[in-house]
């Protein structure tokens, strides 16, 4: 019986006779190349090959520049002294050359900047010539000229026209006519440079209520001319007055004659300002109330009230807003438009005058002699000139009289004094 596991003879390969020797050359396993063996003898061929054409790269450069050097320094060697001289000269020459080109170049550069620069400062100047000329024309230009006037070399001029006391005084927008106003009623224009005046004549009664006016009150059998507030428009067309017969009068600056009277208010008109650029005139009165009329069209427009005393002093810029003092102790800004109000209280004294400075600052006048600057932002002053008109004299050497009563009454009297308009001439540095 057989063995089921009999011993496995050595394979014998093919072609091979029993009893020879097997050579390695002979197998296929050595004889053929693997895929792997394959692949990394064609990166070592491709490794080999880069290296290669670096190599010969390298070498053709390094020989073709040492070709070059070596020309360079057979040619030098063979120039003489004067050649060499001659070369150097040329190359510093020419070196010379290329700087002033580029010096030129960057002047020209620095030059068109400098124009560039020029030609932007006065495109800038002329838009603050077109913004300065625009706000000229609207009334909104500020300008600060306090620095620059200088000391004046001469007094005041007085101008002697009026035989009584001078109550109101008023200038043209463009200050080269003046108007002015005694208590006998008696309205003056003059001309600012030359000193001449000429008088306004008031009309008869019965062309005072032709033109609006109302009848007197009381006892009176006609309107007083005592007039204690004067304004002119802007365009200068248009002067305006008012006075004891509670009548606002406008007058044409041009013919110098009465064309219209407005009736309306119950006491005194104490003061007038007209709204810049318009024709709108705004009246305060004793009666407490501030009245708004259209001068152009001849109309009554509104009243404005919230002053508990009498109206003393109103201003007014281009926006419709009133600035108004009174005796009682108040500054009140008026926003007409929005019918609303802003109030300023002084601490202590009576507030007399009062002036914009723009939209939103203002100055005031107290009967103690300080100037009060205010904001729209606070209801305090926001800074104040203490005692800027003070008194002549501090009362400290008083000498005692007995008590007689003097021929011409207790007040002294200056017999060389006459009343008129001064005039003191500012020149701006």
């Amino acid at each position: 019986m057989k063995s089921k596991n009999p011993k496995k003879r050595g394979s014998v390969p093919r072609g091979n006779k029993r009893g020879n020797k097997f050579a390695i050359k002979d197998d296929p396993f050595f004889n053929s190349e693997s895929k792997k063996r394959r692949k990394m003898g064609f990166q070592d061929d491709y490794i080999d090959s880069g290296e290669s054409e670096e190599e010969n790269g390298v070498l053709s450069g390094g020989e073709e520049r040492k070709e070059d050097e070596d020309e360079e320094i057979d040619q030098f060697a063979q120039e003489t002294a004067d050649e060499k001289r001659q070369r150097m000269a040329k190359s510093y020459v020419q070196k010379l050359r290329e700087i002033a080109i580029r010096e030129e170049e960057e002047e020209g550069e620095e030059e068109e900047e400098r124009e560039f620069e020029k030609e932007g400062e006065r495109d800038s100047l002329v838009v603050k010539k077109l913004i300065q000329e625009q706000l000229e024309e609207s009334g909104r230009l500020r300008r600060v000229i306090a620095s620059r006037v200088e000391k004046p070399d001469s007094g005041f001029e007085v101008l002697l026209k009026h035989r009584h006391s001078v109550t109101a005084v008023c200038l043209s927008d463009d200050d080269s006519k003046g108007f002015s106003a005694s208590k006998d009623g008696t309205i003056l224009y003059w001309d600012v440079d030359t000193g001449k005046g000429e008088k306004y004549h008031w009309p008869n009664e019965e062309t005072l209520r032709l033109h609006g006016a109302k009848g007197p009150d009381g006892k009176a059998t006609k309107h007083s001319k005592q007039v204690l507030s004067l304004a002119v428009s802007t365009d200068g067309k248009y002067l305006a007055s008012g006075g004891l017969d509670r009548h606002v009068h406008v007058w044409d600056t041009r013919t110098r004659e009465h064309i219209q009277a407005f009736p309306g208010h119950r006491g005194p008109v104490s003061c007038l300002t007209f709204r810049q650029g318009t024709s709108e005139l705004f009246s305060g009165s004793f009666d407490r109330s501030i009245k708004i009329w259209n001068v152009e069209d001849r109309a009554y427009i509104n009243t404005l009230f919230g002053h508990q005393s009498e109206v003393l002093t109103v201003d007014c810029l281009r926006k419709e807003r009133v600035l108004a003092t009174g005796r009682d102790r108040t500054m009140q800004l008026f926003k007409v438009p929005e019918e609303s109000r802003l109030i300023f209280r002084a601490s202590a004294s009576s507030l007399e005058c009062c002036c914009f400075i723009d939209n939103d600052e203002f100055l005031s006048g107290s009967d103690d002699g300080n100037i009060e600057l205010w904001s729209v932002q606070k209801k305090k002053p926001v800074y104040i000139v203490k005692n800027a008109h003070a008194m002549l004299t501090d009362f400290k050497n008083l000498n005692k009289k007995k008590m007689e009563e003097p021929r011409l009454g207790r007040w002294g009297r200056i017999s060389a004094a006459r009343n008129g308009v001064a005039i003191q001439r500012l020149t701006l540095s």
